[in-house]
């Protein structure tokens, strides 16, 4: 990880989010490096754990439940609960509006496609007031993927294995991010270290002082370079605002998209 342009795209965490961002990238054609803290028994980090729950709009699972949902009842909802009334609220906005759309339209034709299935009861997590007046859903959106967790996963890992085989995606994993580079105000790679080898078994709870000083032992500091950078950073940067990622941030970027 040395030179000005080693890849297209650089996605940083090997989690759900960075494995779509990496699979799309590639079957776009683009050179992708993944760069993830955790050793490769860890891929698809929290999602692995996770019931494996999606959001869906006027889904065949709602409609087979009469569960009467729309596009417009869910978009209701999320503006109810999301309260965007400043400014810098507009691209959070619009990346929510597109995502309810996203859910309503192709969104599960896109998953059944890749091998997902649902179980047949909607969940109502993240419960809101009856008639979309309140925080939260107002009807029963949570639809649990049969396989839970590593269902959602394995799709998306098995995209961007096989993207790698075509040598398209390089993993780097033990790599750990510690700072994205900018030239002229532009973010154009990351710059990390390099930690030590690891063969803990994939985990959920911390480890212990000592193999936890082990799994973060620095062995070197590279860098990498593309033309765009993807923060796949979870729970730390959602619900649209991002502050703690671009907290470290060398300088603003022209556009940035949160979700």
């Amino acid at each position: 990880m040395t030179t000005a342009h080693d890849a297209d795209v650089i996605v940083v965490g090997a989690g759900l989010a960075g494995l779509v961002a990496a699979a799309e990238a590639a079957d776009a054609g683009r050179r992708v490096i993944v760069v993830e803290q955790e050793g490769e028994q860890n891929l698809g980090a929290q999602a692995w754990w996770s019931l494996g729950g999606l959001f869906l709009v006027d889904s065949p699972e709602q409609r087979r439940m009469r569960i009467r949902d729309s596009r417009e009842l869910a978009l209701q909802d999320w503006m109810r609960t999301a309260g965007f009334d400043r400014d810098e609220d507009c691209w959070p906005r619009r990346w929510a509006e597109a995502y309810v759309d996203f859910a309503a339209g192709e969104k599960r034709a896109w998953l059944h496609a890749q091998g997902v299935r649902f179980f047949p009861v909607v969940g109502w997590a993240e419960r809101g007031g009856y008639g979309a007046v309140g925080h939260g859903n107002s009807v029963p959106r949570f639809h649990v993927t049969w396989g839970t967790g590593p269902g959602v996963v394995e799709p998306f890992a098995r995209r961007v294995r096989e993207a790698a085989a075509r040598g398209r995606v390089a993993f780097n994993f033990r790599h750990r991010v510690d700072a994205l580079t900018a030239t002229g105000g532009v973010v154009d790679g990351v710059r990390g270290a390099v930690l030590g080898a690891t063969d803990v078994a994939r985990r959920v709870r911390a480890r212990s002082s000592a193999s936890s000083r082990c799994a973060r032992r620095r062995s070197s500091s590279p860098r990498a370079g593309s033309a765009a950078t993807t923060t796949s950073c979870g729970a730390t940067g959602r619900r649209g605002s991002g502050r703690r990622p671009r907290a470290w941030w060398p300088a603003s970027p022209r556009t940035s998209t949160g979700g």
